[in-house]
Order: structure tokens, then sequence, then C-alpha cells
């Protein structure tokens, strides 16, 4: 069975989207791990399908490249934005986000942020604002759902941190017991540089939720403004967020090239 789809990226985040509004698409683990093989497959950091939606203009359903189901992609969602066109609404596992596209980006309404030690969730109640933990020199992080699960750490030089290394370390701590993305971030004239280990991708030039779980918590202990640039190795985002308000990012989404696949 041959299906068409596009290859988009976020930053360089990059993605296999299926549109599956018109004709049905069964995904599985083994086949999406199968797709997100870069040597043999295609290759993506996320893998997307489009369904159809008794809630909003359109389902989203998301993919890591090892084939493990998951929540919530920002970046993932500014691109379907971009495919919808004009305002949309879609539907997630993480409930449903609003976006407006247009002229090559998108700013995508990402829900309110989740902060409660069950709604991480964590083994074990802790105080998320500053979890009294550490792995090596990375200590006291914080941690925020936005969709899916995120622990944040501060430090001077986001660069030094053996993210590679300790990444895998941190998202299968048995204090996660979803497993966890890990954000490392420093300040940098008034912006945040941010690194992100993907949970079930490693090391990605760009995650839009981490973004805006790393925004929040920077927001949360008053290091940054309430609109702030989030500069990642792809390139950068704008998150606004005001205590009890939704959270809001906004950046560039880009069409690579339509392909055809035998499934």
């Amino acid at each position: 069975m041959k299906r068409q789809f596009r290859k988009m990226h976020g930053l360089g985040n990059d993605f296999v989207i299926f549109d599956a509004r018109d004709v049905p698409l069964e995904m599985d683990v083994a086949t999406a791990r199968a797709l997100g093989d870069r040597r043999t497959g295609i290759g993506f950091d996320q893998l997307i399908v489009m369904e159809p939606s008794d809630t909003a203009d359109l389902r989203m359903r998301i993919w890591n490249s090892d084939g493990s189901e998951v929540e919530a992609c920002g970046n993932a969602t500014r691109c379907v934005a971009l495919i919808a066109g004009g305002h949309s609404r879609i539907e997630t596992m993480a409930g449903i986000l609003e976006g407006q596209a247009g002229d090559g980006e998108a700013e995508i309404d990402m829900g309110v942020p989740r902060f409660g030690w069950d709604e991480i969730p964590l083994a074990y109640p802790l105080d998320t604002a500053t979890l009294p933990i550490g792995w090596e020199g990375l200590r006291d992080p914080a941690a925020v759902n936005v969709g899916n699960p995120h622990v944040i750490f501060f430090v001077d030089d986001a660069g030094s941190v053996e993210l590679e290394r300790l990444g895998p370390i941190i998202e299968n701590d048995p204090l996660f017991p979803d497993r966890i993305n890990v954000n490392i971030a420093s300040l940098e004239d008034g912006a945040i540089r941010l690194r992100v280990w993907e949970r079930g991708a490693g090391l990605t030039r760009a995650c839009g939720t981490g973004a805006c779980a790393t925004a929040v918590a920077a927001i949360r202990r008053k290091l940054v403004a309430d609109r702030v640039e989030v500069r990642l190795p792809g390139g950068a985002l704008t998150i606004s967020w005001t205590p009890g308000a939704t959270i809001r990012m906004r950046g560039g989404a880009t069409h690579v090239f339509t392909g055809e696949v035998d499934l």
C-alpha cells in the first residue's frame, strides 16, 4: 500500500506527516520505528498522522522515532496548523490546541501548564518548582507538564552539559514513570538558550513543548519577562505566558518535500 507524505520541519525538528483525513491509515509501533530509521526508512524525529475529529477541525497523532506514541509536539503542531491554513482547532492526546497560520509560521495556543507532582507525573510527591534532586552537576530542576512531561535545569552554560550522555539517564529515571523530556537552559541577554533531550527521540535541534516548559519555569522563577525568546540549535521561538493563562508559542514551520512510501 503506497501513501503520500509530507516531510516538514520546525526549526530543524523534522517530521513525516500523513494526511489520513479522507483515507484512514493504521499506524503501529513497528511501522513507525521502521519509517523513522534514517538509513533504511524515511527518517524523522516524529511521525504525524492527521485524522478526522468529532470535536475539532482535525486530530493529530504523534509517534517518536522509537515507535512510542506521545501526547503533544509543539513544532509539529505548527506544521499541521500550516497545512490546515488560517485558524484551526487541532485535537491531540493532550487536549485541543488552537493555531493561527500564515507566511511560513504559526502561533499556537498550547493550553495551561500543569505543575502538580501527579500531573507531571512523578513517582512520589515533590515540589515541582524546585525538585530537591540532581544528577552529577545538574541540580534542583523544575518540572512542568505542557501536554507532555518536562524537567528543566538552569545552568550557567547550556552548551557545556554532556546532554547526550546524561539525557537518557534522566529520561529513564524511576522518578518519572512516563519517562521525561530533559531541558538544559541558560540565560542569554534576556533570552533563554536551550538544548533538549526528547523522550523517545534523543537530542533534537528544536522542541516546541520544551521551549514552552522552559519559558514557564523561568517565568515562575522570575528569571525572564512574560514574553521571551527561546533560542534552540535550530532557531528561535517566542513564548508568552502569565500565571493562570495559556501558553502561546510562535515560530516557523517549513515544508521540505512531498513523497510516497510503500507501507
